[in-house]
C-alpha cells in the first residue's frame, strides 16, 4: 500500500501544507486523551512508519524522536474531567481541534487528513477509515500522540507506582483492576468508564 497516496493526490491540486491527525487513549480508564497533528515535508522519509499500534515501544520512540525534529507538529490534550463531561467521542475531537490550532499558528494549514474523524473547521478535512494505516501524515500524528501519552503515564506511575501504569497504561487490564480494588481511585480517572462507575457504586470492579 502507498502510504502517500493522499498526499500526492493533494500534491497535485497544489495543496502542500496537509495536516493529518490522530488520537491516543480512548479506551483507557485512566489519564488524558492526547491528539498529535503533523505536517510531513514532501521529500520525508522514515522506512517503517506505520499506524503506532503496529510498532514495537522502542520503534515508536525512535520514530518519536526522529519525528519532533524533523515535522511541524501540534499536541492536544483533554483531561478526565472533561472526558467524563463530553464524552471521550467528542474530547477526541476537542484534542484533536486543540492540536491542529498549534500548527495553525505555526504555518498556514491548507487542508486535513482524519483517521474516521469528521471534524468541523473553515478548511477542507477528510476523514479516512483506518486513516493511521494508509497515510503516512496520520501515521506519524498517531506516533507523536501515542508516545507523548505514554510518557505522562510514565510520570504518574513514579508518583504512584502500585497502580502499574508504566505497565498497562490506564488501560483496564486485570492487575489495573486488581489496583483499583486495592488501591481505590486517584484523581485523573474517567468517571464515566463502566469498571470506574462500577467501583464507585459496588466498591469494587
Amino acid at each position: 500500500m502507498d502510504l502517500w497516496k493522499y498526499e500526492k493526490e493533494l500534491y497535485k491540486q497544489n495543496i502542500n501544507y496537509i495536516g493529518g491527525t490522530d488520537e491516543a487513549g480512548r479506551g483507557p480508564l485512566y489519564g488524558p486523551v492526547v491528539a498529535a497533528c503533523v505536517i510531513l515535508p514532501k521529500a520525508f522519509k522514515l522506512e517503517g512508519l506505520n499506524d503506532s499500534k503496529k510498532l514495537t515501544e522502542k520503534k515508536r520512540n525512535e520514530f518519536y524522536e526522529y519525528l519532533i525534529n524533523n515535522v511541524i507538529y501540534g499536541i492536544g490534550i483533554v483531561d478526565s474531567k472533561k472526558i467524563d463531561e463530553i464524552n471521550i467521542y467528542e474530547a477526541s475531537r476537542e484534542a484533536m481541534k486543540i492540536a491542529i490550532s498549534e500548527v495553525r499558528k505555526q504555518i498556514n494549514l491548507e487542508y486535513v487528513l482524519t483517521d474516521a474523524m469528521p471534524i468541523d473547521l473553515d478548511i477542507p478535512v477528510m476523514p479516512i477509515i483506518k486513516g493511521d494505516a494508509k497515510s503516512i501524515t496520520i501515521a506519524a500524528a498517531s506516533v507523536i500522540a501515542k508516545v507523548t501519552r505514554d510518557k505522562m503515564l510514565y510520570e504518574i506511575d513514579k508518583k504512584h507506582p502500585e497502580y502499574g501504569f508504566k505497565s498497562h497504561k490506564g488501560y483496564p487490564t486485570k492487575k489495573h483492576i486488581e489496583a483499583i480494588n486495592k488501591y481505590g481511585l486517584i484523581d485523573g480517572y474517567r468517571l464515566t468508564y463502566g469498571p470506574v462507575k462500577k467501583y464507585i457504586e459496588k466498591g469494587k470492579c
